[in-house]
């Protein structure tokens, strides 16, 4: 029977997460060149060379297949521990999640609260466009991941959220400035257009969509941080794809306005994760299903919804 030293496997995840051989021996209170030593071991009973030892350091593609195994058995040797010993408190256990900027902004916070404050849970979260935190969970950094995609991966479940409509926004003062004609095409060609970063399309589909323009056609400010990104509309700077979750005392009051008005994008959400038979896992679940019935719209108040392409 093939079986793997635990001890191994948790240098090798500490490794990845730190990116670093010294931080994961400081992680583990253990001298860096058992680290080191533990990695070979793992490796030459693999066969597979699990690291890319460059700086920082990054799995390969064998590495994130056995990170992945050993955060699943992780989760359910915690879990084991603490039902045969309900008093169990040693530790805690990580739960790395993958997520839009947007949801960590809006509605994940609310949502997770208590169940932090009920568990010794340690939230690992990496944030990324919607449309790219699945690789996340492909990769195994995360065990689940909120994504506009609704194909589940093999071996994970896939359970619809809910919906984030999406409306380019600007502030009086800059559609005075920009388009003190009307909003037309042409005029976006020298109006300030805010992405989030170079994965961010939300613009260039609502463009191309609706003004038939292409992304090299506009200029664009880059502003990866949802917060700034909003303060950069509301302040006239840029105009930018702010979902209606984070605008409504903003469009209410007049700071902003829809450039078009009942144009949109309805960009759906969904929750990623393993299929293991985790408390954790199905706490999780539970938690953020319940959260997004109250934040997030119904899908079936949108006709048109944006997945990936």
């Amino acid at each position: 029977m093939h079986t793997l030293d635990i001890r191994q496997l948790a240098a090798l995840s500490a490794i990845i997460e730190e990116q670093s051989f010294d931080k994961a021996a400081q992680k583990l209170h253990i001298t860096q060149s058992a680290v080191s030593q533990r990695l070979k071991q793992l490796e030459e009973r693999l066969g597979q060379t699990l690291v890319i030892r460059a700086n920082p350091v990054q799995a390969t593609d064998a590495g994130h297949q056995v990170i992945k195994y050993y955060r699943k058995i992780a989760m359910l040797q915690d879990e084991l521990f603490t039902s045969l010993s309900p008093d169990h408190k040693e530790g805690f256990t990580r739960v790395a999640i993958g997520i839009n900027a947007d949801s960590l902004q809006t509605w994940f916070m609310d949502a997770i609260t208590s169940l932090l404050q009920q568990k010794q849970w340690l939230l690992d979260m990496k944030v990324d466009d919607q449309e790219q935190t699945h690789h996340l969970l492909k990769t195994g950094e995360v065990i689940g991941c909120i994504t506009s995609s609704p194909e589940a991966m093999q071996g994970c479940s896939c359970i619809p959220l809910g919906v984030m409509p999406y409306r380019c926004l600007a502030s009086p003062d800059y559609i005075q400035r920009y388009f003190p004609e009307g909003v037309t095409a042409e005029g976006f060609r020298k109006a300030p257009v805010a992405e989030f970063n170079n994965k961010d399309e939300l613009q260039n589909r609502f463009l191309k969509t609706f003004c038939n323009l292409n992304p090299g056609d506009y200029p664009k400010h880059r502003i990866p941080s949802s917060d700034p990104y909003f303060q950069m509309v509301i302040r006239g700077l840029a105009c930018g794809m702010i979902p209606d979750q984070q605008s409504t005392r903003e469009r209410a009051s007049g700071a902003v306005r829809e450039l078009l008005p009942g144009c949109y994008l309805a960009i759906p959400l969904y929750w990623h994760v393993w299929n293991l038979k985790s408390e954790h896992v199905q706490q999780l679940t539970r938690t953020l299903t319940a959260a997004a019935s109250q934040y997030l719209d119904a899908f079936d108040q949108h006709n048109d919804l944006i997945h990936p392409e």
